[in-house]
């Protein structure tokens, strides 16, 4: 097995295009289970770590450029008030261990459809950057993974960033695993919400063959609640009970070891009308009042019934 380490991003990518077969790695938390499993033998690894492009991030206005090699520990520490929903999709990953090594550019190129960055990502809107000796890309969120660990990066790219708006709002990240910690989810629930704009965001995870957005339930709370951003109104129970009932009517799910194809959609209604409910009373509230509400707390799983 060759391996390559290179030293600035111009020549990552001057070797990615020489070696199209050469496997990337970064925090390898997902890709060093394989090779130690003996399901993967890249021809070749492609080390990331030492590219210094990689693990910066920037505020740039309305916008944050977080490297492909910022990992989720960062995220947490330093960009939670930023981008709430990915920090809070960043504390249910793994260990602490798991959470220093592991990147959301390494989330992204995987490409599994439980990925829990991706729903925080699809919610808020989020755009990827990859780049080729050819130049860079601009991806959405929402259109990058397209298949079961499959991806719009082409042969000779690398994931080089992800940019999200600043949060205009409340965000709010759930799942639910076979455990209250350190698990894959059964299935995930970003919801962020745009008050200037009268919107709310959404992405489910691993409930479909990708990471989708729920534009039903998007359209239909942005109808129900047009009326209510001003002095903002309490939520209907019932809104949030529909709400829930079409984030579940756009999964995709199957049955497998982890859960059943209803068991997902159970949860994600549960988990939809939460995480929308949450949201909404932090928004009445005034932003970071999440920290007061009962349970919630900076864990591992969100705290709480999260």
């Amino acid at each position: 097995m060759e391996f390559f380490s290179p030293d600035s991003w111009a020549e990552a990518l001057a070797i990615r295009a020489a070696h199209p077969d050469a496997t990337p790695i970064a925090g390898g938390t997902d890709l060093m289970v394989d090779i130690n499993f003996d399901r993967r033998r890249p021809a070749a690894l492609l080390d990331l770590t030492r590219v210094p492009e990689l693990t910066s991030w920037r505020r740039d206005g309305g916008t944050v450029r977080i490297g492909a090699g910022v990992p989720y520990a960062r995220i947490i520490t330093e960009l939670a008030g930023l981008v709430p929903g990915l920090a809070k999709a960043s504390r249910t990953v793994g260990s602490a261990q798991i959470r220093n090594r592991g990147t959301v550019g390494g989330n992204l190129a995987s490409a599994s459809p439980a990925g829990d960055a991706l729903p925080p990502l699809l919610a808020a809107g989020a755009v990827v950057e990859v780049a080729s000796v050819r130049g860079r890309r601009r991806i959405p969120a929402a259109e990058f993974c397209t298949g079961v660990k499959r991806s719009a990066l082409a042969a000779d790219e690398l994931v080089a960033a992800v940019e999200l708006p600043v949060a205009p709002g409340p965000q709010e990240f759930a799942k639910v695993g076979t455990r209250n910690a350190m698990v894959i989810a059964v299935c995930s629930v970003a919801v962020a919400l745009d008050p200037a704009a009268r919107a709310i965001g959404t992405g489910i995870g691993s409930a479909a063959p990708t990471p989708r957005r729920a534009t039903a339930a998007e359209e239909f709370a942005a109808a129900e609640l047009a009326d209510s951003w001003g002095p903002a109104a309490d939520l209907d129970p019932a809104v949030a009970r529909r709400f829930g009932e079409l984030v579940a009517a756009a999964a995709d799910p199957i049955d497998d070891v982890r859960g059943t194809a209803a068991y997902r959609r159970h949860a994600l209604a549960v988990l939809g009308r939460r995480t929308l409910s949450w949201a909404w009373a932090d928004y009445q509230a005034g932003r970071g009042a999440a920290a007061d509400r009962p349970g919630a707390g900076p864990g591992p799983t969100g705290g709480g019934d999260r």
